[in-house]
């Protein structure tokens, strides 16, 4: 029997927790069986629980993990100030963003399911979200950023609730326009209460 060693075994967990968080953002958390999730990342049914105690677990880390990405690559290296935050707020409400189901946020692609997940789970969420909501926090108000942390949820929320719409509609013009106008609420919710 090949013994693999610890860089190997960490690698394989990383692989799983990626191709899940894809698989869980296309096909939702009660459509993604284990079995679908290791054949994506290419191993066998009988590895999961080398890495993971139970599909729920694996649920966890892959939203935590997802959402800690979004706050690196998506928060954190945006433009400083006022700046970045449109920055973020048009690539967020971006045709692009709403057709890439599986590159996109977990917030608009799980959100409904989140509610329904374990507490573990919906920690794990938490957690996350304030991530990413005090990273726009901080860009709203650098001189004290827990005093707009509400006003960053709101605007999150704003954001997933446009986006999950957005993707639901058949019709693709209305589609776009609730883009473009989802744009326009959240700059303005942006600029609402700033001293001119």
């Amino acid at each position: 029997m090949v013994r693999y060693g610890k860089e190997h075994k960490q690698e394989t967990r990383r692989r799983i927790i990626e191709t899940a968080g894809r698989r869980l953002k296309q096909d939702g958390i009660d459509g993604s069986g284990v079995s679908t999730l290791m054949k994506d990342a290419g191993l066998t049914n009988g590895a999961f629980y080398a890495h993971f105690e139970s599909k729920d677990d694996l649920v966890t880390t892959a939203i935590a993990e997802q959402l800690k990405v979004q706050a690196e690559d998506v928060v954190a290296r945006a433009a400083p100030g006022r700046a970045g935050l449109e920055q973020i707020v048009r690539g967020y409400l971006s045709p692009q963003h709403r057709d890439s189901l599986g590159d996109g946020c977990p917030n608009a692609a799980l959100l409904d399911e989140i509610g329904r997940c374990t507490d573990t789970t919906r920690q794990a969420y938490t957690d996350g979200v304030l991530a990413l909501v005090d990273g726009m926090a901080a860009r709203m108000a650098p001189e004290d950023p827990s005093s707009a942390r509400v006003k960053a949820l709101s605007l999150l929320g704003m954001m997933a609730g446009t986006l999950q719409l957005s993707r639901a509609l058949t019709d693709s013009q209305l589609a776009h326009e609730l883009l473009d106008q989802g744009v326009n609420n959240a700059l303005a919710l942006l600029d609402a209460g700033q001293r001119v």
